[in-house]
């Protein structure tokens, strides 16, 4: 039953086009709200798809003293303690596997650990992050390494791999690998946008990683507001007592969210916050 009357002791959001704006900022309203919400005791989390140290620059933007959940929860790290709470690293055998699959339909797949970016050519996801580099200090720039095998780069950084990306127009590409890569059952798969893919170990998602840490916290799922907008939000959205789904969303999470709130545009966090929260 939906009720603002629930004592919320967790916030977990999504960033992109659920906590930032189109310019890829946390606009004001956003930003007043969370900090009322932080006054309250509330712990705010931050969950995404990002890499780590993206994922930093904007919770210390925001003064957020909380873990950070990156790479769709392959990893779950303290920014202030630098403390891994939790972390899984990506088995060699299903990495190669992505690549082999991404080269056979022409396309680059790029490999993540917690501040680095490996790829074969700076294209699509590290040209993003190459681009958004170039408005930050160094000290907040994502490292991008071109690689001459991305292949030979599972052995170089073994134990520190995270997560597998592939990003490309074609849908028809992305699907056929999404098929096969599933095929190894070793997997866990999911998109934040509709020109990308997302592989991580079985069994790590965004609602996983908020289990973990609502089991440290010693907080109960109903104590917890999750807010997203993609297809790597679902399964958040499913574990907390509160799932809410952005009002820009995509369908098959709206159909899965307790609550629909205001675009990302329309400071949509802030409006679940001053509803549920304050």
């Amino acid at each position: 039953m939906l009720t603002n009357q629930t004592n919320y002791k967790m916030v977990v959001m999504d960033m992109d086009y659920t906590l930032l704006n189109k310019n890829k900022e946390v606009s004001p309203g956003n930003k007043e709200a969370l900090a009322e919400a932080a006054k309250k005791g509330v712990h705010l989390v931050v969950a995404t798809g990002r890499i780590y140290s993206s994922a930093r620059f904007y919770t210390r933007l925001l003064g957020i003293n909380t873990p950070i959940i990156a790479s769709n929860g392959a990893i779950i790290k303290e920014d202030v303690t630098n403390k891994i709470m939790f972390q899984s690293i990506l088995l060699d055998e299903v990495a190669l596997e992505m690549i082999r699959l991404c080269k056979k339909k022409g396309l680059y797949c790029h490999l993540y650990s917690q501040d680095t970016v490996y790829t074969e050519k700076i294209i699509n996801i590290s040209r993003r992050y190459y681009d958004w580099n170039q408005k930050l200090n160094p000290e907040d720039r994502i490292n991008i390494r071109v690689v001459d095998s991305i292949e030979r780069t599972v052995e170089e950084e073994k134990g520190k791999i995270l997560k597998a990306v592939v990003v490309d127009d074609d849908c028809e590409k992305l699907a056929y690998i999404r098929e096969n890569i599933k095929k190894t059952g070793k997997v866990s798969v999911s998109q934040s946008l509709k020109d990308n893919l997302e592989v991580m170990n079985k069994g790590i998602n965004k609602g996983n990683a908020i289990k973990i840490l609502a089991e440290i916290y010693g907080i109960k799922r109903d104590e917890i507001i999750a807010i997203g907008d993609n297809e790597n939000d679902i399964s958040m959205i499913e574990y907390a007592g509160l799932g809410v789904a952005m009002g820009n969303g995509v369908e098959a999470l709206k159909e899965k969210a307790d609550y629909v709130t205001g675009n990302y545009d329309e400071d949509g966090v802030a409006q679940v916050i001053r509803k549920f929260v304050l």
